[in-house]
Formats: structure tokens, sequence, C-alpha cells
């Protein structure tokens, strides 16, 4: 694990704590009275079943508070997706941030919705949409979704095959749906597609 605490974060409330630096790839250490604010970065929440299958819980950005006093899921990990900087919000003022707590209920219920879609072809799609809404940048192509998110990755959050998800993005990209774009994945969405919508 590699971080440092050489910086500090001034929160929306005026209030100064110690900023801790992440590599890529690092896990961020839990505790039962310890919530983090990622600052820069992305990470992942997850857990593992009894046989070690990985199970994600979520993908969590710039401003979103994570930690293990949000889930009674155990075991719980907080790993750093990409380099990550984040601070640590004492318990004493947890109160104050209900904006962030309830963000974070509200895209850990979305995601689980999007898990319960059928086909999976549709489940795939929202889920990408989900991803361009949260990590996306707008290209004269589309919107880039701006995370090294795998196939095998994507096929864990949604209890599929890599094969299936390699197919169904194949057959989304000969649709016109989708463009690579290097290494990540460019949705051609019209302004008014919304997530419920699938041709």
């Amino acid at each position: 694990m590699t971080y440092s605490t050489n910086q500090t974060l001034r929160s929306p409330e005026n209030k100064q704590f110690p900023q801790h630096l992440f590599t890529r790839r690092s896990v961020i250490p839990i505790g039962n009275d310890v919530l983090w604010r990622i600052d820069r970065g992305i990470v992942r929440t997850s857990t593992w079943n009894e046989n070690g299958a990985a199970i994600t819980l979520g993908y969590w950005g710039l401003g979103d508070i994570v930690g293990h006093p949000l889930s009674k899921v155990k075991p719980y990990q907080i790993e750093c997706l990409t380099s990550v900087e984040a601070s640590i919000v004492p318990p004493n003022i947890w109160h104050e941030d209900i904006n962030s707590l309830l963000c974070h209920i509200q895209q850990a219920e979305e995601l689980i919705s999007i898990l319960h879609r059928k086909p999976t072809s549709l489940k795939l799609w929202q889920f990408l949409v989900w991803l361009s809404e949260k990590f996306g940048r707008d290209l004269e192509q589309g919107k880039l979704i701006d995370l090294n998110i795998t196939h095998q990755d994507i096929s864990e959050v949604l209890n599929t095959t890599r094969v299936t998800v390699t197919r169904l993005l194949q057959k989304f990209e000969e649709e016109g749906k989708i463009l690579r774009y290097k290494r990540s994945i460019v949705l051609n969405l019209p302004p008014k597609l919304t997530r419920g919508q699938l041709d």
C-alpha cells in the first residue's frame, strides 16, 4: 500500500483534513469509523464470495464518500483504479456531509436496479450509460467513458461471462452504438437518449 499525507484539503465547510495520495491498484485502508472523500481519481468498492470470486459494490470518483461504515458487507475493500487523492472525513462531522451520504445511497441503488435488468444486452447498455454519466467526457464522436475497465471487470459487475460481454460490445459496435477510442469506449448517445432506451 502506497500513500502519503503531505497535503491538506479544505472541505466545502472550510475545514481542513490531511490529504492522502494512493497509487493505482493500491488498497485504501478501512476502519469502523473511517470514511474517505475521493478528491481525485477513481476507486472500486468490492467484496468476494466464499469461492473467492470478486463482487463489485460500486465505482466512485470525485466528491464521492466511501468506507466500511456505509456497508455491512464483509469483507470490504476499496481499490484504487487510478492514482487517487483522498481525505478522511472525521466522524464528528459526518452529519454535516449529508448530501454526499445521500448521493452514495442513490448511486448504489441505481447500480442495483441496473443489475436486475433483462436481457443482458439491456443491462450492459444501461451500465455503460451509467459509467458515461459518472465518468464521461464529451468528445466529437460521443461520450467517452474515461475509465480503463476490462471486459472481465464488466462481466463481474453484471454477473455474466467475459465472452458474453465481448460479444455484446462487438454487437453494439457493429450497430454504431459505441466506438473504440484507444483502450476506452465511446458511447454514440443522442442528446435525448435515456438509460431505459435501447433499440
